[in-house]
């Protein structure tokens, strides 16, 4: 099969808290080994409930090359709002990786999305509202994401608030 013959992928439109949480479980769910997330602030209804908790649990645990990247502008937050996301990284700290932006240019970003390994990705052009889109597949719409992903991940610095202190 020709690249052409091939279906465009299908962006799917994100318009509620409900559309939200089950592109985020579905996504989750296609993910094999890695998934990026950028959250400018951890909200408790995101990453939070027990289904999604077991998808990041599984891809954090699936073995070699297992990695989950958060990138959150206020990690101290999220840990005094004992966040559940945060619990599992402090859990597994060798493959839930935390970083903060330290540059101002990344401390604005106010978008806020998910990247997988099979390609998916969720975007949300305003982090606190529930709109946005996304696709379960489509590698040429996330790789602006990804690379935007990668660069303010370089940039970024440990999220030594969830370090466990040595007592």
């Amino acid at each position: 099969m020709k690249p052409s013959d091939r279906p465009a992928p299908e962006t799917l439109v994100v318009d509620g808290g409900e559309t939200l949480a089950a592109m985020r479980l579905q996504l989750l769910r296609g993910a094999r080994r890695r998934v990026a997330i950028y959250q400018p602030a951890l909200p408790t209804d995101a990453y939070n409930h027990a289904a999604e908790l077991d998808e990041l649990r599984r891809i954090a645990t699936a073995g070699r090359g297992a990695e989950i990247r958060l990138i959150l502008h206020d990690p101290a937050a999220a840990l005094r709002d004992s966040h559940r996301l945060i619990a599992l990284a402090q859990r597994l700290p060798s493959t839930v990786l935390v970083r903060e932006p330290v540059e101002e240019s990344d401390r604005t970003y106010g978008s806020a999305y998910l990247l997988t390994d099979a390609g998916g990705y969720l975007f949300l052009p305003e982090a606190p509202r529930p709109r946005g889109r996304g696709a379960m597949e489509d590698r040429a719409s996330q790789a602006p994401l990804q690379q935007h992903f990668q660069e303010a991940w370089e940039r970024a610095a440990r999220a030594t608030a969830l370090q466990p202190l040595d007592l």
